[in-house]
């Protein structure tokens, strides 16, 4: 049986046709799909520099660069699988919590249908209610790319939900467990010395920034595939876990991170993880130079999409 393709570049001038992700079709029949590419346009969570909402239109538009086969395994996703854009969330950009009760709604729609979401956000507060709709039954491990745990308690005098806070209320709620929970690139000032103890105590595995480069990539790999292992698990990737020297666009940049490169090799290595959904947020267009964010992060979506379909083996 023919998979659903992408729009052919040889045929259709990559600049030419409606922006799509990865020029695919536009399906809104999720029974045909087994993965999609959804975006989330919304970035009410956001406590500084705003302009995440625009992340799925731009990211669309960047990712008619990346062609169909995987560099390394020559192979392409879209052979084995059928996978589509399936458009955009709906939010409400002017209601928080109606928007967290959107999402939750859209996703659990996905999960219904038994088709695995790749989102495309967004800032990092639209994890949890996806996470809400994925890890309702059961909790989930998760596998987070950061420059930041996200696990804060709560900003500006006691509010809960923000772009800081999605992971601690995700444990909260029991869509995670923390056993089977690693965040890795972590690094930059804090607020507190305290700001990470919470984490630490409910077991979390942090790998700093700092940690990875004195411990090399091979070990730091092997401690996040130990902590997973064969749990259903989930893949969060904030853009601001890449150095701003390659993703200059994007609300919280901190400065000494992972390269592109380093990133693509760090998703590759967990293509024996049971991912059940992903997402790729917190890319603020209005930030950005030459688009050169958007440009990785379609790049870094594809790479996920490749290991969650286990098209680079």
């Amino acid at each position: 049986m023919t998979k659903i393709q992408p729009i052919s570049s040889m045929v259709t001038p990559r600049f030419a046709d409606v922006a799509t992700f990865f020029r695919l079709p536009i399906i809104k029949d999720l029974n045909q799909l087994d993965y999609c590419l959804c975006g989330v346009p919304w970035d009410g969570g956001t406590t500084n520099r705003p302009g995440a909402r625009h992340g799925p239109r731009e990211i669309r538009n960047a990712s008619s660069l990346i062609r169909l086969y995987h560099p390394i395994s020559l192979k392409s996703p879209y052979d084995k699988f059928n996978i589509a854009d399936i458009g955009d969330c709906p939010v409400n950009p002017a209601d928080l919590h109606d928007s967290l009760k959107k999402i939750e709604k859209f996703y659990l729609s996905i999960i219904e249908s038994k088709t695995i979401p790749l989102s495309i956000g967004g800032d990092h507060l639209v994890s949890l209610p996806i996470l809400r709709a994925l890890g309702k039954k059961k909790p989930l491990g998760l596998f987070q790319f950061d420059s930041h745990s996200d696990t804060w308690d709560s900003y500006f005098g006691g509010y809960k939900y923000t772009h800081g806070t999605p992971f601690r209320r995700a444990i909260e709620e029991n869509l995670i467990d923390p056993k089977k929970y690693v965040m890795i690139g972590i690094r930059g000032s804090l607020y507190d010395p305290n700001d990470m103890k919470w984490a630490r105590q409910q077991g979390i595995t942090i790998i700093t920034i700092d940690e990875y480069y004195e411990m090399g990539f091979t070990e730091a790999m092997k401690i996040v595939k130990n902590t997973l292992g064969d749990t259903q698990a989930y893949l969060t990737f904030d853009i601001d876990g890449i150095d701003p020297t390659f993703a200059p666009g994007t609300g919280t940049p901190e400065v000494g991170g992972f390269s592109v490169r380093e990133a693509q090799l760090i998703i590759r290595e967990l293509n024996t993880i049971n991912f059940v959904g992903a997402d790729v947020v917190e890319v603020s267009p209005p930030f950005d130079v030459n688009n050169m964010t958007s440009l990785v992060a379609s790049t870094i979506a594809f790479e996920i999409l490749c290991t969650m379909t286990r098209s680079n083996l």
